[in-house]
């Protein structure tokens, strides 16, 4: 820094507030500062910063080895808010998500000195393990049911079965039927849960559930069942890789999408307006829930020794109509 000040002819102070983006300093003198930080090829010294402040600007991210959309699009979202706020971030994976490869990971980002931690969480036992975390770490879990009494942040799931069940009873159809993901998973139980209240709540029948796992050959066998049956005419996906496999038993099965039966999903895939037909879904926005973990996670570093009561921050989903949903055949 001082080799800076000294080709810039200025004090090391001066270099020090171009830096860290003060505002007051003038124009012509921030350019020649950066110009002489070009010249001599000076980049900031992390380790030392970390050391004169105690704080990394490092946050940890405990992710799983998934190819799911829902998971992998949160850890682009938490990823994406922090680095415009400004952070770096050190990502730990766990191929088993119970407690102790979690506690293993969260254990491996302290150690790299993060500042604070975001776990996504799509099972109980990972925010379990969250609250045996070092004291002194803030953590915040992305997902789950909120139940835990642990600060959270997550979509409505039971409010997006709601609006995709809702829809498919507006069009007519007399009950509508659900394609449930693994029901050990607190999404896919919120989404059953949501479904079936929402047919109690319009005096439905209520169908028995078919639960599978969050991918297309599930689904697909789910809908197989499904079109041996006539009466079916509306079926609700817990997301859209099953709503994908029911599309495609429907389809082998010669029953048309929506004219002899209505499917809706869950995630609105970047790809879902483009299955045949284009597939009418329940939108999460993973940027919004990205931001909102960020937001909680840096107020919770902002309280000394973590003492604040957690949050359950809860962001709303939306439906997007699209053409593989109608009214019934009369």
């Amino acid at each position: 820094m001082r080799d800076v000040a000294k080709l810039a002819g200025v004090s090391h102070q001066t270099v020090s507030r171009v830096i860290n983006e003060h505002p007051n300093v003038r124009a012509e003198t921030r350019e020649r500062v950066l110009a002489a930080m070009r010249s001599l090829n000076y980049r900031r010294n992390l380790a030392a910063r970390t050391l004169a402040t105690r704080e990394s600007h490092t946050l940890g991210i405990v992710g799983f080895e998934t190819t799911l959309f829902g998971p992998e699009s949160m850890l682009y979202g938490i990823e994406s808010a922090a680095r415009a706020a400004g952070y770096l971030v050190s990502v730990a994976t766990v191929r088993d998500l119970s407690h102790r490869p979690v506690l293993e990971a969260v254990d491996r980002l302290v150690q790299h000195g993060v500042d604070g931690i975001i776990a996504i969480a799509p099972k109980p036992a990972v925010t379990t393990a969250l609250t045996h975390a070092p004291a002194g770490i803030p953590c915040v879990a992305v997902g789950g049911d909120g139940r835990a009494g642990f600060p959270t942040v997550r979509v409505d799931n039971a409010a997006g079965a709601r609006l995709a069940t809702r829809h498919l009873l507006d069009l007519g159809h007399a009950t509508v039927h659900h394609a449930a993901g693994p029901l050990d998973w607190p999404e896919a139980q919120a989404r059953v849960d949501g479904w079936r209240e929402t047919l109690y709540a319009a005096g439905a029948v209520v169908p028995p559930v078919t639960a599978g796992w969050w991918d297309a050959a599930a689904g697909y066998e789910q809908g197989r069942r499904l079109a041996e049956d006539p009466s079916v005419t509306a079926v609700f996906c817990a997301n859209d890789r099953i709503a994908l496999g029911v599309l495609r038993a429907m389809h082998e099965s010669g029953r048309r999408v929506p004219d002899d039966v209505s499917v809706t999903g869950f995630d609105d895939m970047p790809d879902s307006g483009f299955f045949l037909p284009p597939l009418t879904t329940v939108h999460q926005d993973f940027a919004e829930l990205g931001r909102r973990a960020l937001s909680l996670l840096l107020r919770h570093m902002a309280v000394p020794d973590g003492d604040s009561p957690p949050e359950d921050v809860v962001v709303a989903p939306r439906l997007t109509p699209r053409a593989s949903a109608s009214p019934p055949r009369r």
